[in-house]
């Protein structure tokens, strides 16, 4: 009798999984007005929490433990390797972004670099580091692909930008925001994740993730 109530369990489990981290992504992608996008990802984020606060066994001191294991050469890295390759991607596609909002707006970028740590990049780690792999975590594959799994998942959940250069980005950007978790802790991913969000904003990149420039395909 226990492994048909596991097996459905388990079930559920998967169902709720593709739920959260599929069918959340497409709804608004599909449906979402843009300037809803602040409001749907609190809403986002409340489920998330609630559900890891139901799963049980989750220390949730661990999102304020490991400052001291910051990998600094890594956070170094992903600043330089953002830059780099938003002057690339903005040298073929916009030059006129390049910096723009350095050139025309600093005291705005200000602004984005003190709220998006806390605003967008916070809540996104929540979602799909802590909660991704405690309760889901005996549905994922061993090691890298569990960290494949996640840098897909948390792609697909930029579908609403409906751009390859954005799911090529997030998918790289969540395998390093991943791997940073496993290994390190919350504060890792959460600093990488920010600091590479700040570093695409004030190159010029934010283009490409304004849900007002947003061309649905249909």
């Amino acid at each position: 009798m226990a492994q048909p109530e596991a097996a459905i369990a388990r079930g559920l489990l998967w169902a709720e999984f593709a739920a959260l981290y599929v069918g959340a992504p497409l709804v608004m992608a599909l449906f979402l007005p843009g300037h809803l996008l602040f409001e749907a990802l609190a809403v986002f984020s409340l489920a998330g929490l609630g559900l890891l606060w139901r799963t049980g066994g989750f220390r949730w001191h661990s999102l304020v433990h490991g400052w001291s294991l910051l990998p600094w050469r890594e956070i170094a890295a992903i600043a330089l390797a953002t830059l780099l390759s938003g002057l690339a991607i903005l040298w073929f596609s916009s030059p006129n972004s390049i910096f723009q909002i350095v050139r025309q707006r600093p005291e705005f970028l200000l602004v984005i670099w003190v709220f998006y740590p806390i605003l967008s990049a916070l809540p996104q780690e929540l979602i799909f580091r802590p909660l991704f792999f405690h309760r889901y975590g005996a549905l994922l594959p061993p090691g890298r692909g569990a960290i494949a799994l996640n840098a897909a998942v948390f792609s697909f959940a930029h579908l609403m930008y409906w751009s390859w250069i954005v799911a090529i980005l997030t998918f790289v950007g969540g395998w390093v925001f991943a791997r940073a978790y496993v290994k390190r802790g919350f504060p890792s991913a959460w600093v990488l994740h920010a600091v590479a969000g700040n570093v695409l904003f004030a190159v010029g990149m934010g283009a490409y993730f304004y849900t007002g420039n947003v061309v649905r395909p249909f």
